[in-house]
């Protein structure tokens, strides 16, 4: 059962890896498109980011992408990793891993139409998989607290 668990695991970091780059391929007529979409969702619930930050709606929408692949990215990764190192290990792992995605990512969209690889992205990537991360973390540390009381 634990190497099934450690298997699915692998699977689903590579799968969205693969969403990460598929994303990142898109050219930036797309990828704007697909800003504009969420753009147009939230103002079907109340949340008019256009009005609240006129042309920048599009540019935060995006940044908030990016910030939410990457936590999900770290939890993937720590997954994988905790099986095999300390916490400490997986914490540094985690976040050194996150950060080279992250590079390779952005070198990535320096080749596809209309993108541009910034590093403001890989700082945006990182401290959203360091958040995850240090999120974990605390939880590894009150799960490990709970047990030593009971």
């Amino acid at each position: 059962m634990i190497n099934r668990r450690k298997n699915i695991d692998l699977i689903l970091l590579i799968i969205w890896m693969a969403f990460i780059f598929i994303m990142s391929n898109q050219p930036a007529n797309i990828s704007d498109s697909q800003s504009g979409g969420v753009i147009k969702l939230l103002a079907m619930i109340g949340i008019d980011m256009n009005n609240m930050f006129g042309q920048l709606a599009n540019f935060i929408v995006r940044k908030c992408a990016h910030f939410t692949e990457y936590m999900i990215l770290a939890l993937l990764v720590f997954n994988v990793l905790k099986s095999h190192f300390n916490i400490k290990q997986v914490i540094i792992l985690t976040i050194i891993c996150i950060f080279f995605y992250a590079c390779s990512d952005e070198i990535h969209q320096l080749f596809v139409p209309g993108r541009e690889g910034a590093f403001r992205d890989v700082l945006i990537d990182t401290c959203g998989g360091t958040l995850l991360t240090l999120i974990q973390l605390i939880k590894v540390k009150m799960l490990n607290r709970y047990r030593n009381i009971n």
